[in-house]
């Protein structure tokens, strides 16, 4: 199977995890206007199914390193197969509460703040299982992250001053998805060998990993995805039957969300091997600087805020930068 084999090039990696993870949410918006986020969501999920599956057939199957897929699936124990399904669901329920505030709140708002809060948890828990990478720069960098998520939502709140119920919806599922998506990376990081160099028998490899938490997020989406259907937190429920009546448009857009979204998923995982689990995925997380760029530069989120919050917001970005090249250099 491929492995990184040096630092810069994980962090490369990292780089494209933080694209791809902060630039999915695009294809959300450009389906919002005809298409439900709860009908979106289905085809992100079938989106990163089918990417974890080329991951796994073709770079997780070719090189002299490590264990091909078929012979690493053969072998995988079931402890270890659970841990990345757990892995899986973890990230599916904090995932559609985060979709669900980016229809509410929007990008701008819904990634600095669930998201940040997921960074923030993620490296901590991350850190704590493997200690990798020098603490006092990890932890000054996620401190400046933590003052930008308090700002983000300052000038969220006082942009929707006029619509409290808004407000508080927002921001609540935003701040519950993040803590959820703080989690799941463990699992799936518990799930693999240690060094992707040296198979450990029932262990996973990172592509047979990140399938496994593919299958996870699908199985668990047929119980979270169907109860928004029904109980929907805005707007009125919706069906199987409107899902199927989409277009082709409609459907490719939501699982190009998912593929765009997996292929940053892969990379943070084989980039872990060698930055380590709290680095890979801090610096993916910095998704958020990427999505509020998107937020508030493209779609103009902010557009009828309050006079000053334009500074606040580019404070808010400069810090989250800092914090970054923070958790970076930490290695």
């Amino acid at each position: 199977m491929f492995i990184v084999q040096s630092y810069s090039l994980a962090i490369l990696f990292c780089v494209v995890t933080m694209l791809c993870w902060g630039s999915w949410a695009n294809t959300q918006k450009l389906a919002a206007s005809s298409w439900r986020f709860e009908l979106f969501y289905w085809d992100y999920v079938l989106g990163i199914l089918l990417v974890s599956l080329l991951f796994a057939i073709s770079l997780g199957s070719n090189g002299a390193r490590g264990r091909s897929f078929m012979e690493d699936l053969s072998q995988a124990d079931r402890n270890n197969i659970f841990s990345a399904i757990i892995g899986g669901i973890i990230f599916n329920a904090a995932n559609i509460l985060l979709v669900a505030a980016i229809a509410i709140a929007g990008m701008a708002v819904a990634f600095p703040v669930g998201i940040g809060l997921a960074l923030v948890i993620g490296v901590i828990v991350n850190y704590i299982a493997n200690p990798v990478g020098n603490q006092m720069l990890l932890f000054s960098g996620v401190a400046l992250i933590v003052v930008a998520i308090l700002l983000n939502a300052n000038a969220y709140r006082k942009m929707q001053s006029g619509n409290k119920n808004a407000s508080t919806k927002g921001l609540a599922l935003s701040i519950v998805a993040g803590i959820l998506m703080g989690f799941f990376y463990k699992y799936v990081a518990a799930s693999m060998f240690p060094d992707f160099n040296v198979p450990v028998a029932g262990k996973l490899s990172p592509y047979t990993a990140v399938v496994f938490f593919s299958i996870g997020i699908l199985l668990s989406n047929f119980l979270f995805n169907t109860l928004l259907m029904r109980k929907p937190f805005s707007g009125t429920p919706v069906s199987y039957s409107d899902y199927f009546r989409g277009g082709f448009k409609n459907h490719i857009i939501g699982i190009l969300g998912g593929a765009i979204w997996c292929i940053g998923m892969s990379f943070s995982i084989i980039a872990s091997g060698k930055a380590g689990p709290a680095i890979s995925y801090g610096l993916g997380q910095g998704a958020t600087v990427v999505a509020a760029i998107w937020g508030i530069f493209i779609w103009k989120e902010f557009r009828n805020a309050p006079k000053g919050t334009s500074t606040v917001l580019n404070v808010m970005l400069l810090l989250y930068l800092i914090g970054l090249s923070l958790i970076i250099a930490a290695r």
